[in-house]
């Protein structure tokens, strides 16, 4: 502040841009020359006089800006600057006048001078760098008018200049304004802001480091500056963030890595980091949100082959189980089986983890619900090879149950799993008697050709049962949907197995019959100048059945 004497008052007067400027061009060889003359603590004097001989030209630049006058920011800096000077000249004092001080006191001072002439120094050239200097606003306050006011980008450069202080009350308003309008923050960013975001997440004040993770978190879920993140090295402040934040801090920072964890890449690195045990820790312990995305983290994560191993030597395994039983959200326990179906897609000791901590139960009674999802049927479909056949009698009623209510994808992968099962006449009795043949057959006209394809698959090993047999032959659109099913285009990949499942059926007059209706021969002469396997030997069969019926007649 400048005061003016008026009359026998004396007023305070809040200096222009100018006279700041004014004072600082003045100080600068004041502090110098003060510098010079010191003898002690010399090394620390000779880095503290290489930085203030580097201030006239950072005034310089900054003062021949257009909008130097105009700016708030402008300002800041030079009282700073100020504040800067003198303090250096009141050092420089004390150390001449060799007055009592304690010497690891005054090289601590000395210290921490030589740091502010270095930010003030990198301030000024970041103030040049972002730009914001083309833009006019008003003064930093807290009230909600002046807040209104505020340019994104000019809170976005007050995060990247002064102190800590200065950063948390620009932080907060940048938090403020991100509610109202998300996008034009996000629009406004560049990766120097990122950066600056990057490294107030190991702020010393916890509600820096929440507001940070905050702004973070967004900017992950829009999926825009993911790459900006991961270059500038957010992975392990958020890891910390899942160990000691507070609450909002670690669901921020879990939701930004369950982002961020769709990359393999960063997958890897986020268990190259250690998250992989606060993210366990989460899912035992934490709040509904945070479970879930925790779970989806470890989901995402565990889609890597290579650290599957080190997932479940932290204790995976269990955990997944434990959130498949008791799980708050219905979408931490869809998480909790994709994990174990990754787990368990090629590792037999995972596997057998997975069964030995009562897995197959608890994906059963998942599976009974009302909606039963693709995954937990694939983790079913990855351990029925490891289980006994006195095991598949408490599956296959799941299976029936996912076949009549389950999503597309889920009766897909129960069919697919009725496949694996289907490998002796005794388990193939046992999935006919369960009702399921019916719904195989009305599988056959899925619209997606995976399901198709499956259905004709199961239905093609089921049939060479003589009780399957007769289950399907009664049922006739078993056989107009299998002959729909020749179509020898490249992309029908069901064929195959309708050929197979036709092959059964034709020893029957009536299904026969129906093969020929619905234009089974044409479709088998084209299959068989491809050389599908089986269709030939059908085709003659179904040819030599028309002679029969020709020559009968007769």
């Amino acid at each position: 502040m400048v005061e003016e004497r008026i009359g026998n008052e004396t007023m305070v007067v809040d200096p222009t841009v100018e006279d700041l400027l004014l004072q600082a061009q003045e100080l600068v060889p004041v502090a110098l020359s003060k510098a010079r003359t010191v003898k002690v603590f010399s090394s620390r004097w000779r880095v503290i006089i290489s930085r203030l001989e580097k201030i006239p030209t950072c005034l310089s630049d900054l003062s021949s800006h257009p909008c130097f006058s105009k700016h708030t920011l402008c300002k800041e800096q030079l009282q700073a600057v100020l504040e800067t000077l003198k303090e250096a000249i009141e050092l420089a004092n004390v150390c001449v006048n060799e007055k009592k001080e304690g010497k690891l006191k005054m090289q601590s001072d000395l210290d921490s001078l030589s740091a502010r002439i270095d930010l003030s120094l990198k301030d000024c050239g970041l103030l040049m760098k972002t730009g914001v200097l083309g833009e006019v606003t008003q003064p930093l306050t807290s009230s909600a008018q002046d807040l209104e006011t505020f340019s994104v980008r000019e809170l976005l450069a007050r995060l990247q200049i002064g102190h800590l202080e200065s950063k948390r009350k620009a932080l907060e308003q940048l938090v403020e304004v991100m509610k109202d309008d998300e996008k034009a923050v996000i629009t406004a960013l560049g990766r120097s802001n990122v950066a600056s975001l990057v490294q107030l997440l190991t702020a010393t004040s916890p509600s820096v480091r929440e507001n940070a993770v905050t702004v973070i978190c967004s900017l992950a879920e829009s999926g825009g500056c993911e790459n900006w993140l991961i270059s500038e090295n957010a992975l392990p402040p958020l890891v910390r963030l899942l160990e000691s934040g507070s609450p909002v801090a670690k669901e921020k920072a879990v939701i930004s890595l369950q982002r961020m964890s769709i990359s393999s890449e960063t997958s890897r690195s986020i268990v190259g980091h250690g998250g992989v045990s606060p993210l366990i820790e989460i899912c035992k312990t934490g709040d509904s949100v945070s479970q879930s995305a925790s779970a989806c983290t470890l989901k995402n994560i565990s889609a890597v082959p290579e650290v599957r191993q080190t997932l479940a030597e932290e204790g995976i395994v269990k955990v997944m189980i434990n959130i498949l039983n008791c799980g708050i959200l219905l979408g931490s326990k869809e998480y909790a089986a994709e994990c174990l179906q990754n787990l368990t897609s090629s590792n037999e000791t995972l596997r057998r983890s997975v069964i030995s901590e009562n897995g197959i139960q608890t994906l059963l009674a998942y599976l009974d619900g009302p909606l039963p999802q693709e995954s937990g049927v694939a983790a079913i479909r990855n351990l029925v090879g490891s289980v006994s056949v006195e095991t598949y009698f408490k599956i296959i009623p799941s299976l029936v149950h996912v076949l009549k209510s389950g999503s597309v994808g889920a009766q897909q992968s129960a069919a697919s799993t009725i496949c694996r099962i289907a490998t002796s006449t005794e388990t193939k009795r046992m999935i006919g008697e369960s009702g399921c043949i019916p719904l195989l057959i009305r599988m056959l006209e899925a619209k997606a050709s995976g399901a198709r394809e499956v259905a004709a698959q199961a239905i093609a090993s089921l049939v060479t049962v003589p009780r399957n047999y007769r289950e399907v032959k009664r049922d006739e659109k078993s056989v107009t949907s299998l002959v729909m099913l020749l179509e020898p285009s490249p992309s029908n990949s069901a064929k195959k197995y309708a050929v197979s499942g036709l092959a059964a059926l034709c020893s029957s007059r009536k299904c026969k019959k129906l093969m020929i209706s619905h234009g089974a021969v044409g479709y088998l002469k084209k299959l068989s100048e491809l050389e599908v396997p089986g269709s030939k030997k059908l085709l003659e069969r179904i040819e030599k059945g028309k002679l029969k019926s020709f020559f009968s007649r007769k």
